[in-house]
């Protein structure tokens, strides 16, 4: 079995992570996808034996508007949480990844060049085993995007993102981790 085969079958008997993914396929968002903490966090609780759901705060949600108002991207905002009821309302945070380049630098420093995609995000991702993302598709498949494989997240690895600098927060980020995942390896 691949580890994409595994990692779709963890999803799938995630209860919480099929509903986010269902209600989020009926939406149609242009070019989503659920990524980061819920998908790898899902795995490294089946890795080291904790139950489904264990430390996942909350579920996000990425989709590309050429649009880059603030007012389109609330516009849609209001929708997803239209769309959920308590207490995924307040789980689900979703944003146009087409305006992450307008807000990142000030918010994390450093340059952020546009993107024209939203799975062209993931690589920016500040650890490889986060740059993970899945989509249910229409014929209930579900799609992986995992820029940089599925090694890391399947073996525990945190490790910084190549050909990117660390994150001003890395060790933060890590003490955050490792206080849920104690078994997590780090790498730097």
């Amino acid at each position: 079995m691949t580890l994409e085969t595994r990692l779709i079958e963890i999803v799938r008997a995630d209860p919480a992570l099929m509903h986010v993914l269902g209600v989020m396929r009926d939406l149609d968002l242009p070019d989503w996808r659920l990524f980061s903490g819920a998908v790898y966090q899902g795995v490294w609780n089946v890795q080291t034996g904790r139950p489904v759901g264990y430390g996942i705060k909350d579920y996000d949600i990425g989709y590309f508007d050429p649009d880059v108002s603030w007012d389109a991207e609330d516009v849609i905002i209001k929708r997803v949480a239209a769309a959920f009821e308590p207490p995924f309302r307040d789980l689900v945070e979703v944003r146009n990844q087409a305006r992450v380049h307008i807000w990142h630098p000030a918010k994390f420093g450093g340059s952020y060049p546009a993107l024209t995609h939203t799975d062209e995000a993931l690589p920016r991702f500040v650890a490889p085993c986060f740059a993970v993302g899945v989509r249910l598709e229409e014929d209930d498949e579900i799609t992986v995007a995992a820029p940089f494989g599925l090694e890391d997240v399947f073996n525990l690895i945190i490790r910084p993102t190549p050909d990117r600098s660390v994150a001003k927060d890395w060790d933060r980020i890590i003490e955050k981790a490792r206080a849920r995942w104690p078994e997590l390896v780090v790498q730097v």
